[in-house]
């Protein structure tokens, strides 16, 4: 009778922890991106539905696009509030794409300006046409996302449309470099 329970309670712990992995099992990592190609479509592996299923999470389609997320920088650090970042540089082929920032589990930064990212219609880009936006507590001049609050934080980019969304490998593009600039 104790090993039946143990074996219950092992069996339910172990899918718990399958079913809290990000993104589920055939994730892809760009430096500090993290996505998965198959994890709308009817490939999706039965832990990742699963995961669907609990979270209520509507994913993009394999023909729709790829969403990715971040949740530390491109040196490896934890994402923060308290700090200021610079997400610049080259955004993969999209006919459009989103970039949001909110707290790890979804809720989006209570903030003055109601301001919790950017799209590729209303951001400003440079001459070579990249992009560069600051995300920091303190008010930026620019292309500045506002943070504030404690807790851990995540960056979503998503893109819509866009041709590598169906590819879970070959040739690498270009992601944003998420840099700390500085942190008390």
């Amino acid at each position: 009778m104790v090993s039946m329970f143990c074996g219950v309670l092992l069996g339910l712990l172990l899918t718990q922890a399958a079913l809290d992995r990000e993104l589920g099992f055939n994730k892809l990592r760009f430096g500090p991106w993290i996505g998965n190609p198959r994890l709308g479509g009817i490939f999706a592996d039965p832990y990742s539905k699963a995961m669907l299923a609990r979270s209520g999470e509507l994913p993009l389609g394999g023909g729709e696009g790829l969403t990715l997320v971040a949740e530390r920088d491109s040196a490896g650090n934890a994402l923060s509030a308290h700090c200021t970042y610079t997400i610049a540089g080259d955004v993969p082929p999209a006919r459009y794409w989103t970039l949001a920032v909110s707290y790890r589990d979804g809720r989006l930064i209570d903030n003055p300006s109601q301001r919790f990212g950017f799209t590729s219609s209303e951001i400003v880009r440079g001459a070579d046409g990249k992009i560069n936006l600051v995300a920091s507590s303190l008010p930026r001049a620019g292309n500045w996302i506002p943070l504030a609050g404690a807790e851990p934080l995540r960056l979503t980019l998503r893109l819509y449309d866009a041709p590598l969304a169906n590819e879970s490998g070959g040739v690498q593009p270009i992601w944003p470099v998420i840099t700390r600039l500085q942190c008390p």
